[in-house]
């Protein structure tokens, strides 16, 4: 199946999620993906101010995502490592992904040349990319968070609770009745526990 998935490497569901799908893809599951960059930043931009594209203060809370997006075009083989990595460094071991020296040392675990990846970051396209993807989901599909899955002309925004822990069967589940929810029974527009079993 193909769809569209949105990320931002703060978001602790959009970790969770993340896990999962990339498990399953690790494992064989057929899934079409594509990876959406999207900027919560940008989300809580307050009326009146300048977007976070515009203001180059506030470029570095999008260093991570771009990183992303660059490991993914030009070391697409180490795209699904470094980008649970990135999840990994922010949520299990609590690191600052704002900074450069913080995002070099994954890169760099991952066999990726940090300084490649700055540098194309520096040459302007990654930003100008991100906006326009972002932008799109939010005037396209209303995007209002992270993780959104994207399908045909529609798009849910779906948390789920748990990691995989390494479990490919229990990942591909995970995403294979995400897609029939979404693809099956569309009318279904919100569904939330009133507690979560621990």
């Amino acid at each position: 199946m193909r769809f569209g998935i949105n990320w931002d490497y703060r978001c602790p569901f959009a970790r969770n999620m993340h896990e999962h799908l990339v498990t399953a893809l690790q494992d064989g599951a057929g899934y079409e993906v594509e990876f959406i960059p999207f900027s919560l930043s940008q989300v809580h931009v307050e009326e009146g101010e300048p977007s976070v594209w515009a203001d180059p203060n506030r470029h570095h809370e999008l260093l991570a995502v771009m990183s992303g997006m660059v490991t993914q075009k030009l070391f697409p083989d180490r795209f699904y490592a470094t980008h649970l990595a990135l999840f990994s460094a922010r949520h299990d071991q609590a690191l600052d992904i704002s900074d450069r020296e913080t995002v070099a040392g994954v890169l760099e675990a991952n066999g990726i040349a940090s300084g490649k990846v700055f540098a194309e970051i520096d040459s302007g396209w990654p930003l100008a990319g991100f906006q326009e993807a972002h932008t799109r989901s939010v005037e396209e599909f209303h995007a209002f968070g992270v993780p959104t899955f994207f399908i045909g002309e529609n798009a849910a925004f779906v948390r789920v609770m748990t990691r995989p822990e390494g479990d490919a069967a229990a990942a591909r589940r995970t995403i294979d009745r995400i897609l029939e929810t979404l693809t099956g029974y569309p009318e279904l527009n919100e569904i939330k526990q009133t507690r979560i079993a621990r």
